[in-house]
């Protein structure tokens, strides 16, 4: 019974890795692919007009964000750095106690997604000081936010409708108390 015991949680932790290694091939193509696009607005936006893609609606226009969202915040980059650390440090805590099954994989993306708009948000900070933002709903005079924010933003609020209308108690007791037996609390 024992040899099988071992057996079963060297199975569960091969797993675990698998789900690990996707996470970060996962996280490091969203970074990619929030970078490639600010690169792609420097290029094609910079200095220049603004692009209308749906004229009246939504154009694409260069930005340079020294702020939060909304413009709140300017120039106050240290908070930026100290709160992005604090809330991906929160997040992969977080994803590594969710379980490796397939009922929790929409809570790992959004973990993942969260995790990669703040990671693409904060190279710019730190490299350029400032973030680099270029879509724009004009018709409701939107803020102006990038591929990062999009990141963010979905995966938040998705992760909202999941955890008050997917997710029950007894998943989240699965999530706190993963590893450990719940019968005996000093284990």
């Amino acid at each position: 019974k024992e040899g099988l015991t071992e057996l079963i949680m060297e199975e569960n932790q091969k797993r675990q890795n698998k789900h690990y290694i996707a996470a970060f091939i996962l996280a490091a193509a969203g970074i990619l692919l929030d970078q490639w696009s600010k690169y792609l607005a420097v290029t094609y936006l910079k200095d220049k007009n603004p692009i209308d893609l749906i004229p009246g609606i939504f154009q694409l226009t260069y930005l340079e964000n020294r702020g939060a969202a909304f413009g709140i915040l300017q120039g106050k980059q240290w908070f930026f750095y100290i709160s992005t650390f604090l809330v991906m440090g929160a997040v992969i805590w977080i994803y590594m106690k969710i379980p490796a099954s397939k009922k929790f994989l929409p809570l790992r993306i959004c973990a993942i997604l969260i995790v990669s708009g703040a990671i693409g948000n904060l190279i710019d900070r730190i490299r350029l000081q400032y973030v680099i933002d270029f879509f724009y709903f004009k018709l409701i005079d939107f803020p102006v936010f990038n591929v990062a924010d999009i990141f963010v933003t979905v995966s938040t609020i998705l992760l909202l409708v999941l955890v008050l209308f997917y997710y029950k108690e007894e998943d989240f007791e699965q999530i706190l108390y993963s590893g450990r037996d719940k019968r005996d609390p000093d284990r």
